[in-house]
């Protein structure tokens, strides 16, 4: 069997099991589900009318069919807060995390691996000790500390960005950029360091590797060396810690969204469990895991295209 396909079914089990997990998690709450879907003050007769609308006198096994069912054709089930689907609500928000989470990840990537590259070349000298300072600030800064310091210092002392809301890029793309640095910066740079850490470790151990001894004595110059030959082999481990990161990526999102008021995926999830808004928060959890899933697939794919001895071993 061939490497993608193996991956491709390992990713649908794994997709299997989640939705298990999120179906009797949510299930296994404290509380019962149509007494908190009755609203306040409930009868019996609006109970009784709950459990017969959405099924749960039915066997549990039944209920998870019926369910699995729906989801497969995108009915996530309606919001028992604001009365919407469930699927309409994640897409309406899902494009304010996208774009913050990809240009944290874009910022983590370009400075991390930058600075990991310069601290393996020059290791020993100041530049190395600055980077990996400023990567253990990076570390140890907590997320909610770093964005209040940055709105009091950039959006309220030096008005320069704005401290909170959002603007989509296509009504005006320099409000959009204006509302983003900040939480960017701070949904970014914990990653970044990570980043910079592994880059760092995986170049010295590429750079004194035989492989790079033949092409230097080949007379290919320092940057071919480096660029060409060093960071290409390390990249597969970066490109692993990006995607075991995503998930962590994620769940700052969730934080950096409260920070800054941004009406995505980390605010809608907040909002479902204060108000036990059940269906809300099985939606979105099955959503996110589906979506990391997929992304570790694609990390696993990309291993083959970086390092071809991953797709032969595969193949044996």
């Amino acid at each position: 069997m061939s490497y993608p396909i193996r991956r491709v079914g390992e990713s649908l089990i794994t997709l299997f099991l989640v939705s298990v997990v999120v179906f009797a998690g949510v299930r296994a709450l404290p509380g019962d589900t149509a007494t908190a879907l009755a609203g306040e003050e409930p009868t019996p007769e609006a109970i009784a009318q709950i459990r017969a609308s959405y099924g749960l006198d039915d066997n549990i096994v039944v209920q998870y069919v019926r369910y699995v069912r729906h989801a497969a054709t995108g009915d996530l089930g309606v919001s028992s807060r604001t009365g919407l689907p469930v699927l309409d609500s994640v897409l309406e928000a899902l494009p304010v995390t996208l774009e913050l989470s990809a240009l944290a990840l874009l910022l983590a990537v370009v400075v991390g691996v930058g600075a990991g590259v310069v601290a393996a070349v020059r290791r020993g000298r100041p530049e190395e000790w600055l980077v990996n300072a400023v990567a253990l600030l990076g570390l140890s800064v907590p997320a909610f500390w770093l964005g209040i310091v940055l709105v009091l210092a950039f959006a309220i002392a030096v008005p320069v960005f704005a401290a909170s809301g959002f603007v989509p890029f296509g009504v005006d793309p320099m409000e959009n950029l204006r509302h983003m640095v900040l939480p960017v910066i701070v949904l970014g740079s914990g990653l970044a360091a990570v980043v910079m850490r592994q880059t760092r470790a995986a170049m010295l151990g590429s750079l004194s590797a035989d492989y790079v001894r033949t092409a230097r004595a080949k007379g290919l110059s320092s940057r071919q060396v480096i660029m060409g030959h060093a960071l290409r082999n390390s990249l597969v481990t970066v490109v692993t810690v990006l995607g075991l990161q995503l998930g962590h990526l994620i769940s700052g999102a969730v934080v950096t969204e409260q920070i800054f008021v941004l009406p995505g995926f980390g605010k809608l999830t907040i909002d479902a469990v204060f108000s036990r808004d059940y269906a809300m928060v099985q939606g979105v959890v099955l959503f996110t895991s589906a979506a990391y899933i997929l992304v570790n697939l694609l990390v696993d794919l990309t291993y083959s295209v970086i390092d071809p001895r991953i797709r032969l071993g595969g193949a044996q």
